[in-house]
């Protein structure tokens, strides 16, 4: 079927109160709108900061922490680290709930169980010390002996609660002045009075245990990870309704991305048996906080564990309870990234990593989100005092609180070129995993492109090559030495490891590296942090990410060897389809387009779905279908007026290796434009160029910095060159500078 060549996009699929309606056009929309768009820009408006080595009053705590950061307990008095949650007094100061203290029930017996008042005097615009100032505070105690477990300070008449007892991580606030705390070691629902008695015994959990549970029974398997019980807890507005959330996912659950909602009646005292699912974007993340904002719609910290640089999901969604998606998953809508927040004021500059504009919440333990009267968001963290450095590297972190502000503005005259982020964000994060393409969504990537390969179980995963070998850390993997082979790729030998012999689960084990080491070597920093991601985990970032224009971000996948694993059993065609369905993105407006080096199954996809398709063509060589089948086109016949005529009946763009839109002379200049450019737009395609690189190696010579072939070049120029010969979009390893370049 021949298909429109216009490239649309999909508006981000946002709530009223968080995008206005959606305009035709924007970047990479095949048209701009000169008026710009409506959407909400999260700004930071105040911020408050604690050192990290405050001492409280108190008795010594720490004689068993980790040292960590140049700091080693035991500490004169009671650390404050960071704040796991926090309610709103409602005069300007706030209630901060402390966790278990120092990480453990082995190593925490002398920190004791609080919440601080605490009154921000915030930095603004107009100034402002930009500190915290601790007030009283609330010990948790129990001298009316509601538990029936030992404790550390059973004898003592206040019976005064520690870490070694109880992990508290979520604190709401009843109308009658209690307290109703959410607790992990349980994990268990606490219920204490104003001054901190608790009122009644720990509410057990009717969802299981987890392994520190007091009531464990010999022999019984916990089903509930340590730490991961209520690190959330949300209250309905009238008080009656408590909503407990599982930090992870039950250890026999098959859906290890499934977070669990309960609901509890405080009336009744029990589980009301109401429960919801929510999905984070892989096994490994974390439902930090939650707040509900209205009947039913909860605001959710979804964060993963990484801090500082290497940190990729640190965000805050908006769910409601009554809306759900085929799968049985709430439905989830992204009203914070707080990797990216405006920052026009420039507030707490100069404190370390992510204060500038944009600002960043780069911490490991981001775990407070509360909607204060006036509709803004305080957000705050727990430091894991002295563990976290995210700011300043070997600098305990100090506690943060930052209020934000949800402002609509009007976006400027988004551009018509689409800028892909190529394998992510390559130049700046390992390639194909999520970090690199969180960070290509942070720099304005209208799109990022997963190059698509099959495992073993047949479940498609995002890496460059099948031969994984120079991406992740295989080869030094002794468990896997035996699966190192040599085997044909599109007729040439390859000898490494291949994805088609590794199950997903296999895979998991494994983490990414950089591909160039020698090319990028600040990428190296994070090698070994990062999984192979699946399709499924790209699309469900993409779809629940906003661009700098305001609309969902696309996603550009490329089908890798596709006749090759057609010859394993291992079709990619197939559960690509399926997966785009299945999230939602297989219309013929949806923000996808896929990619291929070869013609057959492109053709076949034309039959199979109705997002847009481009045809990748190489500057030497031919499809290796073609090869197969005995045809002796090459790329370069693909190109020329008859090439470029056929290929418009089964694809709406091209994808150009550079050198054939601006061929290089023999100094390495670039030299005159060829008409393919014309030629595919007279045919009605779209013309993508690849790859944009700012090292000098990857640039013509009239665009390189020094004989330094590693050193950035002019990428900029470069790209205003093609741009200026009418090419539509660009694959770049650099979409900050290829988005500030066409913007």
């Amino acid at each position: 079927m021949r298909r429109s060549a216009a490239v649309t996009v999909l508006a981000a699929a946002m709530t009223v109160a968080l995008l206005a309606p959606a305009t035709a056009g924007g970047r990479g929309g095949g048209g701009g709108d000169d008026r710009g768009r409506h959407v909400v820009q999260p700004t930071l408006v105040a911020r408050a900061t604690l050192s990290a080595d405050f001492i409280a009053p108190g008795p010594p705590s720490g004689a068993a922490a980790t040292p960590a950061n140049g700091r080693q307990g035991p500490f004169p008095g009671q650390v404050v680290p960071g704040f796991s949650g926090m309610v709103d007094a409602g005069d300007g100061t706030f209630w901060g709930l402390t966790d278990n203290g120092f990480g453990s029930k082995a190593n925490s017996a002398d920190f004791l169980l609080r919440l601080y008042r605490v009154t921000p005097d915030w930095q603004t615009a107009r100034g402002g010390a930009g500190q915290i100032q601790v007030g009283e505070f609330i010990s948790l105690r129990d001298p009316d002996r509601r538990i029936d477990f030992p404790i550390v300070n059973d004898a003592t008449p206040d019976r005064l609660l520690t870490g070694a007892d109880l992990d508290v991580e979520s604190v709401v606030r009843a109308k009658d002045g209690t307290f109703w705390i959410g607790e992990e070691f349980g994990p268990f629902l606490l219920h204490v009075d104003a001054s901190g008695k608790l009122l009644a015994p720990p509410v057990p959990f009717v969802g299981g245990k987890s392994p520190q549970n007091p009531y464990l029974e010999p022999g019984e398997t916990p089903n509930i990870r340590a730490s991961r019980g209520f690190e959330a807890l949300a209250s309905s507005r009238d008080g009656r309704l408590l909503y407990p959330i599982t930090e992870g996912a039950f250890v026999d659950d098959p859906q290890q991305r499934r977070r669990t909602i309960y609901e509890f009646d405080t009336a009744a005292g029990s589980y009301t048996g109401r429960t919801w699912a929510y999905q984070t974007h892989r096994d490994a993340n974390l439902v930090g906080d939650a707040f509900m904002t209205g009947r039913g719609e909860l605001l959710l910290i979804e964060r993963d564990d990484f801090e500082g640089p290497a940190s990729v999901v640190k965000r805050v969604y908006r769910v409601d309870l009554r809306r759900t998606d085929p799968d049985g998953y709430l439905t989830k809508t992204l009203v914070l990234d707080a990797l990216k927040i405006a920052n026009p004021d420039r507030l707490g500059s100069g404190d370390g990593y992510g204060t500038d504009d944009p600002f960043a919440l780069p911490v490991q333990s981001f775990e407070t989100v509360v909607q204060l009267r006036d509709g803004r968001l305080l957000i705050a963290n727990d430091n894991n005092y002295p563990g976290n450095a995210a700011r300043i590297p070997g600098t305990p972190d100090d506690t943060e609180m930052a209020l934000i502000d949800l402002r609509t503005v009007r976006t400027p005259h988004a551009s018509d070129v689409t800028v892909v982020g190529h394998r992510g964000a390559s130049g700046y994060r390992p390639e194909h995993t999520l970090a690199s393409y969180e960070t290509a969504i942070l720099q304005c990537a209208d799109y990022i492109e997963p190059d698509l390969v099959a495992t073993k179980d047949g479940v498609l995963v995002a890496r460059h090559e099948n031969e994984i070998g120079g991406t992740t850390d295989v080869a030094a993997r002794p468990e896997f030495a035996a699966r190192q082979v040599t085997k044909v790729i599109d007729g040439r030998s390859v000898t490494g490891w291949f994805t088609e012999d590794f199950t997903l689960a296999e895979l998991r084990t494994l983490r990414a590296r950089e591909r160039l080491p020698e090319v990028r070597p600040a990428n190296t920093a994070f090698d070994g942090l990062y999984e192979i991601p699946t399709l499924d985990e790209v699309l469900d970032l993409a779809r629940h990410s906003v661009s700098c224009d305001g609309r969902q971000v696309g996603v550009y996948p490329e089908t890798k060897h596709p006749t090759y694993f057609d010859s394993l059993g291992l079709s990619l065609e197939e559960p690509l389809v399926a997966q785009l369905a299945a999230d939602g993105l297989d219309g013929r407006r949806a923000p996808v387009i896929i990619q291929s080096f070869e013609t057959g199954n492109l053709r076949q996809l034309d039959s199979m779905t109705r997002v847009r398709l481009a045809q990748l063509v190489d500057c030497s060589g031919a499809p290796y279908d073609l090869v197969v089948a005995g045809d002796p086109r090459t790329y370069r016949d693909l190109v020329t007026r008859r090439g470029l005529a056929e290929i418009s009946r089964y694809a709406d763009g091209v994808g150009l290796c550079k050198d054939l839109m601006i061929p290089r002379t023999a100094d390495g200049s670039l030299g005159a434009p060829t008409p393919v450019i014309r030629d595919a737009h007279r045919a009605g395609l779209e013309v993508h160029g690849w790859t944009f690189r700012r090292e000098n190696q990857f640039l013509p010579a009239q665009f390189r910095s020094s004989a330094d072939p590693n050193a950035p070049g002019d990428l900029a120029g470069e790209i205003r060159v093609f741009v200026g010969a009418g090419m539509d979009g660009l694959f770049s390893d650099n979409p900050d500078i290829a988005a500030a370049t066409v913007g």
